[in-house]
């Protein structure tokens, strides 16, 4: 049984192979750029808004873990069906649990890929976390080289989640019966201001850092520039609504880890001391 896992290379996919890796799993990965995976485990070229490139990838592969790319959706789950893939665990988002979240962008990708898997014969699974811990990781240079970070709306809450922890839910809902047809909603087991998650950055590695809070046109320009050609008006405009719609309220916990896992989720204490090299190296 051979497990494949998409989106590799990223901070959530890596751990899911490291996490199968463990279990003995007989584990594939894919990249646009396999010579540079830096993965101990067979890596082919493929990339999802190609479905096609996927022919050889999932030759023999039973289950995958599928990294969301609307553009080829619908192909790719297409050829997984005709390679006799029998179960999809996908990476959506929490964005996709709530209407509240309205058109954004955010929601209607994730909804958009998972409506193809809920039309196909394949099992599927749904992870819908919130915040990712990882997403603080924009701050390390800064914090390296002077100790100093701009956040838009430095109170506003979020739930952040360690990337362990959706790893985890994965592998099980890889590997285990009593999944299918789930959508787990997975958030980190407390609501934080992002200065609350400086300041524990702060305690993880020793160093002072200094909060600079920016809002308004400010917050605007600084989301621009961080996101460059991603920064639509509309991405823009919901990440600003979010992070103003979180100032004083705190942000939404599930318990998706607790009922997967039988345990509660690592904290972002936790996650700023495994990640303590990243802000200090």
């Amino acid at each position: 049984m051979t497990i494949l896992v998409t989106g590799a290379t990223g901070n959530v996919g890596r751990t899911v192979v490291t996490q199968l890796l463990a279990t003995g799993a007989d584990v594939r990965a894919t990249s646009r750029n396999p010579e540079t995976a830096g993965l101990p485990v067979d890596v082919r070229a493929a990339d999802l808004e190609n479905p096609e490139s996927f022919s050889q990838a999932l030759d023999g592969v039973e289950q995958v873990f599928l990294f969301p790319s609307p553009a080829g959706a619908q192909g790719f789950v297409d050829l997984a069906e005709a390679k006799g893939v029998k179960r999809i665990v996908l990476l959506s988002s929490q964005a996709a649990a709530h209407e509240y979240y309205g058109d954004s962008p955010m929601r209607v990708m994730h909804l958009l890929v998972e409506q193809v898997l809920e039309k196909s014969s394949v099992e599927w699974t749904f992870l819908r976390p919130g915040g990712f811990a990882t997403n603080t990781l924009m701050w390390a240079q800064s914090i390296k080289e002077s100790g100093r970070v701009h956040v838009p709306y430095a109170e506003s809450n979020t739930n952040s989640i360690h990337e362990g922890d959706i790893a985890a839910v994965a592998v099980k809902a890889l590997l285990e019966d009593g999944h299918v047809g789930k959508a787990y909603e997975l958030t980190g087991p407390e609501s934080l201001t992002q200065r609350r998650q400086i300041e524990l950055i702060s305690a993880a590695t020793g160093r002072e850092i200094e909060v600079v809070d920016q809002q308004g046109d400010e917050a605007r320009a600084a989301l621009k520039a961080q996101f460059g050609a991603y920064a639509t008006d509309q991405v823009i405009d919901t990440m600003l609504s979010f992070y103003q719609d979180t100032m004083g309220k705190p942000a939404d916990l599930a318990t998706g880890v607790d009922e997967v896992l039988g345990r509660p989720g690592r904290t972002f204490a936790e996650w700023a001391r495994d990640h303590k090299a990243d802000f200090t190296a």
